[in-house]
């Protein structure tokens, strides 16, 4: 019989909680202007945003970045309470001011390194794993976002399309600035912070999900429960040819028990039909703790 070990979660209490929060802005805000300025702004790679903006007025008229930020961020978050209400929170007000506050704090430190591709690798990597852990303390830093939101509630443009056409121009205004060759490391200083925000939000680990049909499905459920340690879900499930019930098995596996779960069902029903795809985020027993 499988013996299921439950272990209480540790909950702060509300206070704590919004500490830490504030820690997470703060320290998030620190990560980003630490990459913008050491690895972006030295290389002239203007990679969307409001960072961007002040990396191209930087290059024209050599006005601080810090200064270029808090005019425009906080302009911003005053709209945003104006047009949108008052859902924004005193967090994303810290982290409107406390991010150009560290780019003012980290500007004269220099570059890291004077490689263009470099300062867009690493500049990208660090601006998003800043900004997921702002995203972690459930605020923003403002600029951009905003700025889209208030387009998205009077015209009604997608906030994906907004920040598109905004980012979009950014980069487009740095290529006749600093170049093509520069536009083109900020596009890959733009994917690589998505895709560390992803990373930060979701973690490393990927777990698998696997969707089983089989004809023995109650031996496999059986067995996965007993002999896998996890569980399964049945999902009612119809054949789209025959119109037949044909119930499917759901289960979500670590990563190193992909192979003992095919070799089970493989034992157990050869002609079974197995999907297995990524599953991103696993909350609850067993997984990763909420």
């Amino acid at each position: 019989m499988m013996m299921a070990i439950r272990r209480r979660k540790a909950i702060l209490p509300p206070w704590a909680e919004t500490v830490l929060e504030y820690i997470y802005v703060v320290i998030g805000s620190a990560f980003v202007a630490l990459a913008f300025s050491v690895f972006l702004l030295p290389n002239a790679i203007a990679s969307g945003g409001v960072s961007g903006i002040s990396t191209i007025l930087y290059g024209l008229f050599k006005w601080k970045p810090s200064y270029v930020q808090w005019a425009f961020n906080i302009p911003l978050f005053i709209a945003g309470l104006v047009f949108l209400g008052r859902r924004f929170g005193l967090k994303t007000l810290v982290g409107t001011i406390v991010l150009p506050l560290f780019v003012y704090v980290f500007e004269d430190w220099g570059a890291a390194t004077k490689d263009p591709l470099l300062g867009a690798l690493f500049g990208g990597l660090g601006i998003g794993a800043g900004l997921g852990i702002v995203f972690r303390g459930k605020a923003s830093t403002g600029g951009v976002d905003l700025l889209a939101q208030i387009i998205h509630k009077y015209i009604g443009i997608s906030l994906g399309t907004i920040i598109l056409l905004i980012d979009g121009t950014i980069v487009l205004s740095s290529a006749v600035i600093f170049g093509i060759e520069q536009a083109l490391y900020a596009l890959i200083a733009m994917f690589l912070t998505a895709k560390t925000i992803d990373v930060v939000q979701m973690g490393l680990g990927t777990s698998k999900m696997a969707l089983i049909i089989s004809d023995h499905e109650d031996e496999l459920r059986k067995g996965i429960l007993t002999d896998i340690y996890r569980g399964v879900t049945k999902i009612s499930a119809f054949g789209g040819y025959t119109e037949d019930e044909r119930p499917m098995l759901m289960c979500v596996v670590a990563q190193h028990e992909v192979t003992k779960l095919k070799q089970y069902v493989r034992d157990i029903d050869p002609s079974a039909f197995i999907i297995v795809v990524n599953a991103h985020e696993v909350l609850g027993e067993g997984f990763k703790r909420q």
